[in-house]
Formats: C-alpha cells, sequence, structure tokens
C-alpha cells in the first residue's frame, strides 16, 4: 500500500522544493514533476520524498481532514 500526503510548497530551488504540512516542513524532490507548472502555493502529493502529483487546494483539504480523522481513531482502544 502506498500513502501520499498532501503538502503546500513554500520555495522552490530548481527541482526541489520545500513543502509544508501540519507545522512539518521537508525538502521534496519536483524531479516527476517537471513538465508542470509549479509554483509556491501549490499543492502536491508526496510519497516517499518525491511530489508525485499537483494537486487542488479543496482536495488537499479533504485528504488532510480525512487522515486527521483516521489518527484520532487509532488513539482509541481497540475491541
Amino acid at each position: 500500500m502506498c500513502l501520499g500526503i498532501p503538502m503546500q510548497i513554500i520555495a522552490i530551488d530548481g527541482h526541489r522544493a520545500r513543502c509544508q504540512t501540519g507545522g512539518v516542513e521537508r525538502e521534496v524532490s519536483l524531479f516527476l514533476l517537471q513538465d508542470g507548472a509549479i509554483e509556491p502555493g501549490d499543492y502536491v502529493l508526496v510519497h516517499v520524498g518525491y511530489a508525485i502529483q499537483k494537486i487542488d487546494r479543496a482536495y488537499a483539504r479533504d485528504v488532510l481532514d480525512l487522515v486527521g480523522t483516521l489518527l484520532k481513531d487509532e488513539t482509541r482502544p481497540h475491541a
């Protein structure tokens, strides 16, 4: 199973981007998105350090809300 996390680009330097989500910042490779126009402020789906897809803000928010809900459920005791 693969897990991609939505992150917002805050800075770009060549094929590297500084991205953030939930107060966490990471350096991410933009190598797989060379054909698209990517700018600071855009949202990307990040998997193992690579931006694999540009996504819109609404989709990013929906996914992050779902991940937050799942993480809250993990803190509850399992039956």
